[in-house]
């Protein structure tokens, strides 16, 4: 996993844990729209750097 992928991941961590233990109602849905960013960003990241290899072919 690269440097960028690993530093979405982690950002996508640290907003669902915000999500988590911040008071309902404080942020909102701020932090779980930034995790699903961040965890999209993060799929487009290894995909990118080809650690997962896409076969059209179902086999």
């Amino acid at each position: 996993m690269s440097k960028i992928a690993f530093g979405f991941l982690m950002l996508a961590l640290a907003s669902l844990a915000l999500d988590i233990f911040i008071p309902n109602g404080d942020l909102g849905d701020v932090p779980l729209f930034a995790a699903a960013t961040f965890f999209g960003c993060w799929l487009l990241a290894l995909l990118v750097g080809r650690r997962i290899k896409f076969d059209p072919q179902l086999r």
